[in-house]
């Protein structure tokens, strides 16, 4: 997006060095890279970031008003409300696919937004190899936002996570930590921040205490950065002491209320120029049966997408009026519209799509704010490794901009 940039980095890139570089990520900590990552961090010029920046500014503003809290009061599905939510969510992550206006110009559109946290630490870590390994990327360039640095940043996410407890008595709590796909960020948050990564099975409770096991001792847990996914604790059920339903003394940092208030279930809620049409499919039918001629008309170009999925699991790109007929809670389900994501990043195959994460954080008191972003890069129809089986400058990357 920055032409000489581009074609200097792309000019000194090897595959040795990429080999180099991951291997670099591999041994860094104690969990490795599942994933794929890109070759190449995205260059966003000023337009761009800025572009970005409004764009997400725009949208947190309506999540901030009186309004979007009567909206949200439906969002949580019956009998999964957490007691003790935070009056704020600690943590917004905003996507944005970017695609381009009439005029050729950059603009940004929502795909999916989330009040939960996303893979923070690793950032900190890709964005550090790929300086050390790409000395290409100019020097003055930054992820973060807000004058941060790598340690005001880690510092923000440290407030945010931890709070006032001490690092032992937090602990990252995930089904499974050590088979999860993003368990690296478990493992930098650990290295990083001291959080240690806990399975649910491992919590014990006395009274409405919790604790974990650690070195033949009992060691309270005050405050829970909590990264588990409802729909995956419904679906595998883990055998567990505690209940996130009880009345328990801990903090959490990212309430489990607001990974379903602010969720897919906030995009109709949204009108802005940077969100794509979206509604619930209940709005197109009458008495649970879907009402004659009122989708619409081409229907090529929406998506349909269940309200309660994680990492676009069951999404289905070539919806028919059928499959929308056939749907059994219509409430649970949303119709929108496709973007187009614009060719962008120019590669040695061929150039790339690209979608931009912002990362938000705070401290549950206020709206969090803005500190960093991630990038995922894709040549297939969508972002998931199926789509983009066999090529190469795709998957997780980071995104570098000169400072606003």
């Amino acid at each position: 997006m920055i032409p000489a940039i581009r074609q200097r980095y792309n000019a000194a890139f090897t595959e040795a060095r990429y080999t180099a570089f991951m291997a670099e990520l591999n041994k860094a900590v104690y969990w490795p890279v599942d994933f794929r990552v890109a070759e190449s961090p995205l260059f966003l010029d000023e337009a761009t970031t800025r572009a970005l920046v409004r764009a997400s500014d725009d949208i947190v503003s309506q999540l901030a008003k009186p309004e979007f809290r009567t909206h949200a009061k439906t969002a949580i599905p019956q009998g999964l409300t957490v007691p003790k939510e935070t009056e704020w969510p600690h943590f917004l992550a905003v996507d944005f696919a970017l695609c381009h206006d009439a005029s050729g110009q950059v603009l940004p559109q929502l795909i999916e937004l989330q009040g939960f946290p996303t893979v923070a630490c690793w950032q900190a870590l890709l964005t550090r190899t790929y300086r050390e390994f790409f000395p290409e990327i100019p020097t003055e360039f930054t992820p973060y936002f807000g004058g941060l640095d790598v340690e005001s940043y880690l510092s923000e996410l440290r407030h945010a996570m931890i709070g006032d407890c001490l690092a032992e008595n937090t602990v990252l709590l995930e089904i499974t930590p050590d088979q999860q796909k993003t368990r690296v960020d478990f493992a930098c948050t650990h290295a990083f921040l001291g959080i240690k990564p806990l399975c649910v099975t491992k919590v014990i409770k006395r009274g409405k205490q919790l604790f974990y096991p650690s070195g033949g001792r009992e060691v309270r847990i005050e405050r829970i950065f909590n990264r588990v996914i409802f729909d995956e604790l419904l679906r595998k059920d883990p055998p567990m002491k505690f209940s996130f339903f009880d009345d328990l003394d801990v903090q959490w940092a990212g309430h489990p209320n607001w990974y379903f208030r602010i969720s897919k279930h906030t995009l109709p809620y949204l009108k802005s120029p940077f969100v794509p049409d979206c509604r619930f499919v209940s709005d197109f039918t009458v008495g649970g049966a879907l009402r004659p001629d009122s989708l619409p008309a081409d229907l090529e170009n929406y998506v349909l997408k269940p309200l309660y999925s994680f990492a676009g699991l069951g999404v289905d790109i070539a919806p028919t009026r059928e499959k929308i007929a056939a749907v059994e809670k219509p409430a649970e389900w949303l119709l929108q519209r496709k973007v187009t994501y614009a060719p962008l990043m120019e590669t040695p195959d061929g150039p790339a799509k690209a979608e931009v994460r912002l990362i938000y954080a705070g401290d549950g008191t206020s709206m969090p704010k803005l500190i960093n972003q991630l990038v995922r890069l894709t040549k297939g129809a969508m972002h998931g490794v199926d789509f983009n089986k066999g090529r190469t400058w795709v998957g997780a990357s980071a995104g570098f901009h000169a400072p606003l």
